[in-house]
């Protein structure tokens, strides 16, 4: 096994989530295809990329298992859908002007991972933990209160992601591999989708001969991209530490929709971020306070 190489784990890392924080910038330049085309390339281009790679990167075996084990199979086919969904609403909220809701979504995200380990595998609750989740049950019900909606955008995409990585935890097949498998257990919805709806935009001859056909095959390879890089930075540093590096992606989709696409961000919603940066840190403290025990 190779020893792990800390500067080239942070690179990765930061790399992988400064990526996933910019996808706005690059869904942004697909505004004209609808949301669930996108998601059907994306699933199409990750199946054929991620293919190609697993034959040169040759993984050996990584299929013998899920041949023996067809749990592993439909819990990758239920892994699928909920990627598939969280992709869809990430895609259609972005090109309609509410990627503060996304972003506040992925900030909660570390938070609903708490509650469905507490849930449903039975993991108990630090003290600090409970007071991080009771700060964001605060932000999100005085935005329920002072705005009078529930951002419900925000915790399906955070519940869809938290799901997702339960089943994925409970599969226990590589990062690669995984999504690959996934993809084509989503090709025929994909392919069937596009057969039943003939006069979709890429279906058009025309559509190809525009710039915009580029950017749609490039959905399977920038989908693939920023999960090469966090699987191999998991390789170089503690997972602890791509922990924190995960507030990168949300804090860009932030930034980008205020300072880039103006959206409105009035003092409510921005008290039920404060809310959720307060309990982000608490989180964050505890992490770090197990840590420091366990050396110690």
């Amino acid at each position: 096994m190779s020893t792990p190489d800390l500067k080239r784990g942070y690179l990765l890392g930061i790399a992988a989530y400064l990526i996933w924080g910019l996808f706005p910038l690059y869904f942004k330049l697909l505004e004209t295809v609808p949301a669930l085309e996108i998601v059907v390339h994306r699933a199409l281009g990750a199946a054929m990329v991620g293919s190609l790679l697993l034959v040169l990167w040759k993984h050996p075996g990584w299929w013998r298992e899920l041949i023996a084990r067809p749990r592993l199979l439909a819990l990758l086919g239920l892994s699928g859908l909920l990627i598939a969904t969280n992709w869809l609403l990430y895609v259609w909220a972005v090109n309609n002007g509410r990627m503060l809701e996304t972003s506040l979504g992925y900030y909660i995200n570390p938070l609903i991972n708490v509650l469905l380990g507490m849930l449903l595998l039975g993991e108990r609750l630090r003290r600090l933990q409970w007071l991080a989740v009771a700060i964001a049950a605060i932000g999100v019900g005085q935005q329920l209160w002072q705005l009078g909606e529930l951002p419900w955008l925000s915790l399906v995409l955070a519940a869809t992601f938290g799901f997702y990585g339960l089943l994925r935890k409970q599969a226990p097949v590589a990062a690669l591999p995984g999504l690959v498998v996934e993809a084509w257990l989503l090709m025929p919805l994909a392919l069937g989708w596009l057969f039943l709806h003939p006069a979709a935009v890429s279906s058009q001859a025309e559509f190809w001969s525009g710039s915009t056909a580029l950017w749609l095959l490039a959905a399977g390879p920038l989908t693939l991209l920023p999960l090469i890089c966090f699987n191999s930075a998991a390789r170089h540093l503690p997972y602890a530490t791509l922990g924190f590096l995960q507030y990168l992606a949300p804090t860009l989709v932030l930034l980008l929709a205020v300072f880039v696409y103006d959206e409105p961000l009035p003092p409510a919603r921005l008290l039920s971020f404060a809310c959720i940066w307060l309990a982000l840190a608490i989180y964050s403290l505890d992490i770090w306070l197990m840590l420091r025990r366990q050396r110690s």
